[in-house]
């Protein structure tokens, strides 16, 4: 066959084919374009899930009738004009192929009036044949009318949903974009009836009030708010606590200046901050913003945007985790106890700067009393269960209702052998004792370890391992970064490695499984946390085999000394496997066990 140029009308259906896949890719590159243009509200009417109609309806600047023609041709925009632009781009749109490839297979219509405009004007497209602009009436601002969409491309067509999934799709975008722009209202029809309406939030201390009409109240009842910035970059927003981890990652959003996007680097910091408080098989929920200088990110390598490169992806990286890492940290048992939504917990410092947070009723109290303290630190020496009954009310504490209690409260019996039963200001206090003892014993392990440092164990025979080229390579650009994680290699050929010394604590493991862990994680991320991982499973093991057991009968003492353990101790709201250690039961909610007030 031979070469030959294609007419535009194909050259714009494959175009199409990048850029729109269903109904939600049209709805998402229309809306951006109103948000670039100025637009405070958005109106959004589909029938047939989007099939049938698409109309966009905003207030924006609008188009000039003479740039009509022009707005639908391919790569006209007024976003970018040069290299310089691209390279800092703040728009949500840049390339100017959706309006000619959204045309391309639909019957569309463009119409549109400036602010300095007598009348609009109206622009019809028919599988890409443009008709004559024409005057036709119009406020200020642009309607875009999108119907019968693949109706002229009929293999893309059956590749199209029932019209409810196609619907799902267009609302889980919405929900997206209402997250990233609290100040516009968006107003969502379908088949003629109202869906949503998003109304407009602008005070930044009302923007909760979006998050709980997009995710729900039971995320807002359960987050932290984060908001930090150093270096240049700056990540504010919400995540979820660990204990209102979700199935699914359905409630992750992640943006970058204000786009939405799926990025590795990011995901991975995440997955790392909450590795150590979350349940196997269990996802994080969370809406973050990251902020930084356009020209450090390149929004330029995907058809539909979805995703970014960072010029420095190590340090996006170390900044996400340290940031969320510290503030899940700050997660203390009792901290929360019935706070107000979006609390954040103590103040943290790192090697970024510091995040503010504002406690709920947290208090640092003495054990009161060095008896406690004596008869505590015996559940460290393990033993059997006591035979001594409980001596309750052998130790006079102050009444849970005075404004100096600590959170957790003050213990009053144990049940079960299993559970310490306390009373607060808010009511009842249940804690697995089992499960919070091996938190703090596994947070004391972890100190410990931190301050010794990880020590070197010389293997007797060197190990000769077999690795990719590319792998030789990182263990001889990171050698300094290996032997502070204990490892000495040397490369011995091409493809070869020695490896001459292991971390002391991780000894027993499979060395080369750890080593290709570790320059892989060097390599896709630049630093490696697999060390850190397997030493915290070793001692996660070790804390809950010598944390107290079930039907150890404690002392009303030794119960007291560990929840003011507990209010002190880093993470202790959740288990080493993710598993809550107490819950809060309020007054109101034990007078509703009794029908009381009715």
């Amino acid at each position: 066959m031979p070469i030959r140029q294609l007419p535009d009308t194909l050259i714009n259906q494959i175009a199409a084919g990048e850029v729109v896949e269903r109904p939600s890719s049209v709805v998402k590159e229309l809306v951006e374009n109103a948000l670039d243009a100025g637009a405070r509200r958005v109106d959004i009417d589909l029938e047939e899930g989007g099939i049938r109609l698409i109309r966009i309806r905003d207030d924006g600047g609008g188009i000039a009738a003479q740039d009509l023609a022009l707005a639908v041709s391919r790569h006209a925009t007024s976003k970018i004009g040069s290299l310089d632009d691209l390279e800092q781009v703040a728009t949500l749109g840049f390339r100017g192929e959706a309006l000619p490839s959204i045309a391309s297979v639909s019957r569309f219509s463009l119409s549109s009036k400036t602010p300095s405009s007598e009348h609009g004007a109206r622009l019809d497209i028919e599988g890409g044949k443009t008709g004559d602009v024409q005057p036709h009436p119009h406020p200020t601002g642009t309607t875009i009318e999108v119907r019968d969409l693949f109706y002229n491309v009929p293999a893309r067509r059956k590749f199209l949903r029932a019209e409810r999934t196609e619907f799902g799709h267009v609302e889980e975008w919405l929900r997206s974009l209402a997250l990233a722009r609290p100040q516009v209202e968006l107003r969502v029809s379908h088949n003629g009836k109202l869906a949503k309406h998003y109304r407009p939030v602008v005070a930044e201390d009302e923007q909760l009030k979006r998050v709980a009409e997009a995710l729900g109240q039971e995320f807002v009842g359960n987050c932290l708010t984060i908001d930090h910035g150093v270096a240049g970059l700056r990540l504010h927003g919400w995540v979820g606590l660990p204990t209102a981890s979700r199935s699914s990652g359905d409630q992750q959003y992640f943006y970058v200046n204000g786009r939405a996007v799926k990025d590795r680097v990011v995901a991975h910091a995440v997955r790392q901050a909450y590795a150590d408080v979350l349940f196997h098989g269990r996802y994080p929920a969370f809406v973050l913003f990251l902020e930084l200088d356009p020209r450090r990110v390149d929004v330029n390598v995907h058809p539909a945007k979805h995703e970014v490169r960072f010029r420095d992806g190590r340090l996006v990286h170390d900044f996400v985790f340290k940031t969320l890492h510290e503030a899940l940290a700050g997660t203390r048992a009792g901290a929360n106890a019935l706070s107000e939504p979006a609390f954040a917990v103590g103040e943290a410092t790192s090697s970024y700067g510091s995040w503010q947070t504002a406690p709920q009723g947290a208090m640092n109290l003495p054990l009161g009393g060095g008896e406690a303290v004596a008869n505590y630190a015996a559940l460290y020496r393990g033993g059997g269960s006591s035979s001594q009954p409980i001596p309750v009310g052998s130790t006079q504490w102050p009444a849970a209702n005075e404004a100096t209690a600590p959170p957790l409260g003050f213990a009053l019996a144990q049940l079960h052998g299993i559970f310490i039963l306390a009373e607060n200001e808010h009511g009842l206090v249940l804690v697995d004792m089992h499960a919070a003892h091996e938190r703090i014993t596994y947070e004391h392990l972890k100190q410990a370890q931190d301050g010794e440092g990880i020590r070197a164990q010389p293997l007797l025979v060197p190990l000769a391992l077999a690795v990719a080229e590319r792998e030789a390579d990182i263990a001889e650009e990171f050698a300094g970064a290996l032997a502070a994680l204990g490892f000495e290699l040397r490369r011995s050929g091409p493809q070869a490695l020695s490896v001459r010394s292991v971390p002391a604590l991780l000894a027993d493991l499979d060395p080369k499984a750890l080593v290709l862990d570790v320059l892989n994680d060097l390599r896709e991320h630049g630093s490696s946390r697999v060390i850190e991982q397997a030493r915290n499973e070793l001692l996660s093991t070790v804390a809950c085999h010598t944390s107290v057991r079930a039907n150890r009968r404690l002392t009303i003492p030794e119960m007291n000394a560990l929840l003011r353990d507990m209010e002190s101790t880093e993470r202790s709201g959740q288990c080493n496997h993710g598993r809550p250690t107490w819950v809060q039961l309020s007054k109101s909610e034990l007078d509703k066990l009794f029908l009381r007030g009715r």
